[in-house]
Protein backbone atom coordinates (compact mmCIF):
# COMPACT_ATOMS: atom_id res chain seq x y z
CA UNK A 1 0.00 0.00 0.00
CA UNK A 2 1.81 3.16 -1.28
CA UNK A 3 -0.79 5.64 -0.02
CA UNK A 4 -0.44 7.77 3.10
CA UNK A 5 -2.33 5.84 5.79
CA UNK A 6 -3.61 7.68 8.87
CA UNK A 7 -3.86 5.32 11.84
CA UNK A 8 -5.86 6.01 15.00
CA UNK A 9 -5.36 3.78 18.05
CA UNK A 10 -1.64 3.46 17.30
CA UNK A 11 -0.61 2.20 20.72
CA UNK A 12 -3.25 -0.51 21.11
CA UNK A 13 -2.74 -4.24 20.51
CA UNK A 14 -3.85 -4.12 16.86
CA UNK A 15 -2.30 -0.70 16.26
CA UNK A 16 1.15 -2.01 17.20
CA UNK A 17 0.80 -4.80 14.64
CA UNK A 18 -0.47 -2.37 11.96
CA UNK A 19 2.66 -0.23 12.50
CA UNK A 20 4.85 -3.32 12.16
CA UNK A 21 3.15 -4.40 8.90
CA UNK A 22 2.23 -1.17 7.09
CA UNK A 23 3.77 2.27 6.64
CA UNK A 24 1.40 4.62 8.46
CA UNK A 25 1.05 8.07 9.99
CA UNK A 26 -0.16 8.04 13.59
CA UNK A 27 -2.02 10.92 15.18
CA UNK A 28 0.21 12.99 17.51
CA UNK A 29 0.94 11.30 20.84
CA UNK A 30 -1.71 12.01 23.44
CA UNK A 31 -4.24 13.44 21.00
CA UNK A 32 -7.77 12.72 22.22
CA UNK A 33 -10.46 12.11 19.60
CA UNK A 34 -12.80 14.17 21.77
CA UNK A 35 -10.64 17.26 21.14
CA UNK A 36 -12.19 18.44 17.87
CA UNK A 37 -9.84 21.37 17.26
CA UNK A 38 -6.66 19.35 17.82
CA UNK A 39 -7.96 16.45 15.72
CA UNK A 40 -8.98 18.75 12.85
CA UNK A 41 -5.53 20.38 12.86
CA UNK A 42 -3.73 17.01 12.95
CA UNK A 43 -5.73 15.57 10.04
CA UNK A 44 -5.17 18.76 8.01
CA UNK A 45 -1.42 18.49 8.64
CA UNK A 46 -1.22 14.79 7.67
CA UNK A 47 -3.47 15.01 4.55
CA UNK A 48 -4.03 11.21 4.45
CA UNK A 49 -5.06 9.14 1.43
CA UNK A 50 -6.53 6.33 3.55
CA UNK A 51 -7.62 6.01 7.18
CA UNK A 52 -7.71 3.04 9.55
CA UNK A 53 -9.80 3.99 12.58
CA UNK A 54 -8.94 1.65 15.46
CA UNK A 55 -9.07 4.04 18.42
CA UNK A 56 -11.77 3.14 20.94
CA UNK A 57 -12.61 2.57 24.57
CA UNK A 58 -13.01 -1.20 24.23
CA UNK A 59 -12.95 -2.53 27.80
CA UNK A 60 -16.50 -3.72 28.55
CA UNK A 61 -16.35 -3.38 32.39
CA UNK A 62 -15.20 0.25 31.97
CA UNK A 63 -18.08 0.81 29.53
CA UNK A 64 -20.59 -0.31 32.17
CA UNK A 65 -18.92 1.92 34.77
CA UNK A 66 -18.90 4.98 32.52
CA UNK A 67 -21.12 4.51 29.46
CA UNK A 68 -21.13 8.23 28.65
CA UNK A 69 -17.33 8.35 28.34
CA UNK A 70 -17.39 5.22 26.14
CA UNK A 71 -20.00 6.84 23.89
CA UNK A 72 -18.07 10.13 23.77
CA UNK A 73 -14.92 8.35 22.58
CA UNK A 74 -16.40 5.69 20.33
CA UNK A 75 -19.32 7.57 18.75
CA UNK A 76 -18.53 11.28 19.03
CA UNK A 77 -14.81 10.62 18.53
CA UNK A 78 -15.69 8.91 15.24
CA UNK A 79 -17.93 11.85 14.25
CA UNK A 80 -15.09 14.25 15.06
CA UNK A 81 -12.76 12.21 12.83
CA UNK A 82 -15.27 12.20 9.96
CA UNK A 83 -15.75 15.95 10.23
CA UNK A 84 -11.97 16.49 10.40
CA UNK A 85 -11.54 14.44 7.22
CA UNK A 86 -14.28 16.42 5.50
CA UNK A 87 -12.64 19.71 6.55
CA UNK A 88 -9.33 18.46 5.07
CA UNK A 89 -11.14 17.71 1.78
CA UNK A 90 -10.35 14.00 2.12
CA UNK A 91 -11.40 11.96 -0.92
CA UNK A 92 -9.88 8.58 -0.07
CA UNK A 93 -11.12 5.53 1.85
CA UNK A 94 -11.61 4.95 5.55
CA UNK A 95 -11.96 1.65 7.38
CA UNK A 96 -14.01 1.80 10.59
CA UNK A 97 -13.27 -1.00 13.05
CA UNK A 98 -16.40 -2.06 14.90
CA UNK A 99 -16.91 -5.28 16.84
CA UNK A 100 -18.40 -8.76 16.56
CA UNK A 101 -19.93 -7.85 19.94
CA UNK A 102 -22.49 -5.86 17.93
CA UNK A 103 -24.52 -9.04 17.29
CA UNK A 104 -25.19 -9.63 20.98
CA UNK A 105 -26.52 -13.05 21.90
CA UNK A 106 -26.82 -15.30 18.84
CA UNK A 107 -28.80 -18.52 18.95
CA UNK A 108 -26.86 -21.64 17.98
CA UNK A 109 -29.14 -22.29 15.01
CA UNK A 110 -27.90 -18.97 13.53
CA UNK A 111 -24.21 -19.93 13.65
CA UNK A 112 -21.95 -19.18 11.88
CA UNK A 113 -23.15 -15.58 12.24
CA UNK A 114 -23.24 -13.54 9.02
CA UNK A 115 -23.34 -9.79 8.44
CA UNK A 116 -27.11 -9.75 7.79
CA UNK A 117 -27.87 -11.07 11.28
CA UNK A 118 -29.77 -8.53 13.44
CA UNK A 119 -27.64 -6.41 15.78
CA UNK A 120 -28.70 -6.75 19.42
CA UNK A 121 -25.85 -5.23 21.48
CA UNK A 122 -25.91 -6.10 25.18
CA UNK A 123 -23.30 -3.77 26.67
CA UNK A 124 -22.52 -0.03 26.32
CA UNK A 125 -19.31 -0.68 24.36
CA UNK A 126 -21.20 -2.72 21.75
CA UNK A 127 -23.97 -0.09 21.60
CA UNK A 128 -21.39 2.64 20.92
CA UNK A 129 -19.85 0.56 18.13
CA UNK A 130 -23.23 -0.17 16.51
CA UNK A 131 -24.07 3.55 16.60
CA UNK A 132 -20.68 4.56 15.15
CA UNK A 133 -20.98 1.92 12.43
CA UNK A 134 -24.40 3.30 11.45
CA UNK A 135 -22.89 6.80 11.38
CA UNK A 136 -20.08 5.58 9.11
CA UNK A 137 -22.55 3.88 6.79
CA UNK A 138 -24.52 7.13 6.51
CA UNK A 139 -21.35 9.09 5.69
CA UNK A 140 -20.32 6.46 3.12
CA UNK A 141 -23.51 7.33 1.25
CA UNK A 142 -23.56 11.11 1.68
CA UNK A 143 -19.95 12.35 2.08
CA UNK A 144 -17.36 12.74 -0.64
CA UNK A 145 -15.29 9.75 0.45
CA UNK A 146 -15.66 5.99 0.87
CA UNK A 147 -16.04 4.13 4.17
CA UNK A 148 -15.97 0.39 4.88
CA UNK A 149 -16.90 -1.21 8.20
CA UNK A 150 -15.57 -4.35 9.88
CA UNK A 151 -16.86 -6.44 12.77
CA UNK A 152 -13.81 -8.31 14.08
CA UNK A 153 -14.19 -11.26 16.44
CA UNK A 154 -11.63 -12.45 19.03
CA UNK A 155 -7.97 -11.75 18.22
CA UNK A 156 -4.90 -13.49 19.61
CA UNK A 157 -1.18 -13.01 19.13
CA UNK A 158 2.01 -11.60 20.63
CA UNK A 159 1.83 -8.42 22.78
CA UNK A 160 -1.84 -8.90 23.73
CA UNK A 161 -2.84 -7.59 27.15
CA UNK A 162 -3.42 -10.20 29.89
CA UNK A 163 -6.87 -8.59 30.37
CA UNK A 164 -7.81 -11.09 27.64
CA UNK A 165 -8.20 -14.74 28.60
CA UNK A 166 -5.81 -16.52 26.20
CA UNK A 167 -3.03 -13.96 26.76
CA UNK A 168 -3.54 -14.28 30.51
CA UNK A 169 -3.35 -18.10 30.29
CA UNK A 170 -0.14 -17.82 28.24
CA UNK A 171 1.34 -15.56 30.93
CA UNK A 172 0.40 -18.00 33.71
CA UNK A 173 1.75 -21.00 31.77
CA UNK A 174 5.03 -19.15 31.14
CA UNK A 175 5.33 -18.21 34.82
CA UNK A 176 4.96 -21.91 35.69
CA UNK A 177 7.53 -22.86 33.05
CA UNK A 178 10.02 -20.34 34.47
CA UNK A 179 9.38 -21.46 38.06
CA UNK A 180 7.79 -18.13 39.02
CA UNK A 181 4.55 -19.68 40.28
CA UNK A 182 3.11 -22.96 41.52
CA UNK A 183 1.77 -25.29 38.78
CA UNK A 184 -1.83 -24.13 39.22
CA UNK A 185 -3.73 -22.16 36.57
CA UNK A 186 -6.46 -19.80 37.69
CA UNK A 187 -9.30 -19.63 35.17
CA UNK A 188 -12.87 -18.47 34.78
CA UNK A 189 -15.54 -20.09 32.61
CA UNK A 190 -13.50 -22.00 30.01
CA UNK A 191 -16.19 -24.36 28.72
CA UNK A 192 -17.30 -21.99 25.98
CA UNK A 193 -16.26 -21.66 22.32
CA UNK A 194 -15.12 -18.54 20.48
CA UNK A 195 -13.87 -17.63 17.00
CA UNK A 196 -10.18 -16.61 17.23
CA UNK A 197 -8.04 -15.05 14.49
CA UNK A 198 -4.34 -14.19 14.70
CA UNK A 199 -3.92 -10.40 14.95
CA UNK A 200 -1.50 -10.44 11.99
CA UNK A 201 -4.17 -12.04 9.80
CA UNK A 202 -6.61 -9.37 11.03
CA UNK A 203 -4.19 -6.60 9.96
CA UNK A 204 -3.84 -8.24 6.54
CA UNK A 205 -7.64 -8.27 6.20
CA UNK A 206 -7.80 -4.55 7.00
CA UNK A 207 -5.10 -3.76 4.44
CA UNK A 208 -6.87 -5.77 1.72
CA UNK A 209 -10.22 -4.14 2.50
CA UNK A 210 -8.75 -0.65 2.20
CA UNK A 211 -7.63 -1.65 -1.30
CA UNK A 212 -10.48 -3.87 -2.49
CA UNK A 213 -13.52 -3.57 -0.20
CA UNK A 214 -16.83 -2.09 -1.33
CA UNK A 215 -17.92 1.38 -0.21
CA UNK A 216 -20.56 0.98 2.52
CA UNK A 217 -19.63 -2.71 2.85
CA UNK A 218 -19.75 -4.43 6.24
CA UNK A 219 -17.44 -7.39 6.84
CA UNK A 220 -16.94 -9.93 9.60
CA UNK A 221 -13.24 -10.50 10.28
CA UNK A 222 -12.95 -13.95 11.81
CA UNK A 223 -11.43 -17.39 11.28
CA UNK A 224 -14.70 -19.22 10.67
CA UNK A 225 -13.45 -21.78 13.22
CA UNK A 226 -14.89 -22.54 16.61
CA UNK A 227 -12.31 -23.01 19.37
CA UNK A 228 -12.99 -24.25 22.89
CA UNK A 229 -11.27 -22.03 25.48
CA UNK A 230 -10.41 -25.15 27.49
CA UNK A 231 -8.82 -26.76 24.41
CA UNK A 232 -6.68 -23.67 23.72
CA UNK A 233 -5.54 -23.68 27.36
CA UNK A 234 -4.56 -27.37 27.07
CA UNK A 235 -2.63 -26.58 23.86
CA UNK A 236 -0.71 -23.82 25.68
CA UNK A 237 0.19 -26.27 28.47
CA UNK A 238 1.38 -28.85 25.91
CA UNK A 239 3.36 -26.32 23.85
CA UNK A 240 5.09 -25.03 27.00
CA UNK A 241 5.91 -28.57 28.15
CA UNK A 242 4.57 -28.04 31.67
CA UNK A 243 2.20 -29.93 33.93
CA UNK A 244 -0.41 -27.92 35.76
CA UNK A 245 -3.76 -28.26 37.42
CA UNK A 246 -6.64 -26.01 36.41
CA UNK A 247 -8.62 -24.25 39.14
CA UNK A 248 -11.69 -22.10 38.69
CA UNK A 249 -11.25 -18.77 40.46
CA UNK A 250 -14.64 -17.48 41.66
CA UNK A 251 -13.42 -13.90 41.05
CA UNK A 252 -12.95 -14.75 37.36
CA UNK A 253 -16.19 -16.66 37.00
CA UNK A 254 -18.62 -14.61 34.93
CA UNK A 255 -20.77 -17.25 33.29
CA UNK A 256 -21.02 -16.35 29.61
CA UNK A 257 -24.53 -16.21 28.21
CA UNK A 258 -23.10 -17.04 24.78
CA UNK A 259 -21.88 -20.63 25.12
CA UNK A 260 -20.80 -21.00 21.48
CA UNK A 261 -19.66 -18.48 18.87
CA UNK A 262 -18.36 -18.80 15.35
CA UNK A 263 -18.75 -16.38 12.44
CA UNK A 264 -18.49 -16.43 8.65
CA UNK A 265 -15.87 -14.48 6.66
CA UNK A 266 -17.51 -15.33 3.34
CA UNK A 267 -18.13 -11.65 2.40
CA UNK A 268 -14.53 -10.69 3.17
CA UNK A 269 -13.23 -13.64 1.12
CA UNK A 270 -15.56 -12.83 -1.78
CA UNK A 271 -14.39 -9.21 -2.08
CA UNK A 272 -10.67 -9.58 -1.25
CA UNK A 273 -9.71 -13.28 -1.44
CA UNK A 274 -8.64 -13.10 2.24
CA UNK A 275 -8.58 -16.18 4.41
CA UNK A 276 -6.72 -16.94 7.64
CA UNK A 277 -3.11 -17.99 7.03
CA UNK A 278 -1.62 -18.31 10.54
CA UNK A 279 -2.44 -21.51 12.44
CA UNK A 280 -3.73 -21.30 15.99
CA UNK A 281 -0.65 -23.30 17.09
CA UNK A 282 1.64 -20.58 15.72
CA UNK A 283 -0.46 -17.87 17.41
CA UNK A 284 -0.21 -19.68 20.75
CA UNK A 285 3.52 -20.41 20.37
CA UNK A 286 4.27 -16.78 19.48
CA UNK A 287 2.22 -15.65 22.48
CA UNK A 288 4.25 -17.97 24.76
CA UNK A 289 7.54 -16.75 23.25
CA UNK A 290 6.45 -13.14 23.81
CA UNK A 291 5.67 -13.78 27.49
CA UNK A 292 8.96 -15.64 27.95
CA UNK A 293 10.84 -12.57 26.68
CA UNK A 294 8.88 -10.29 29.01
CA UNK A 295 9.17 -12.46 32.13
CA UNK A 296 12.75 -13.78 31.96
Amino acid sequence: MDTKLLLTGTNGFVGQHVRAALPCMPLPDGLDLRDRAALTAAVAAIQPDTVLHLAAQSFVPAAFENPRETFDINFYGTLNLLEALQAAKFTGRMLFVGSGDAYGQVEERNLPVREDHPLRPRNPYAVSKVAAEALCYQWSQTAGFEILMVRPFNHIGPSQSPRFAIADFARQVTEIRLGHRAPVLQVGDIDVTRDFTDVRDVVRAYSLLLEQGRNGGIYNVCSGREYSIRDLLQRLITLAGVEATIEQDPARLRRAEQRRMVASFEALHRDTGWQPAISVEKSLQDLLNDWKEQLQ
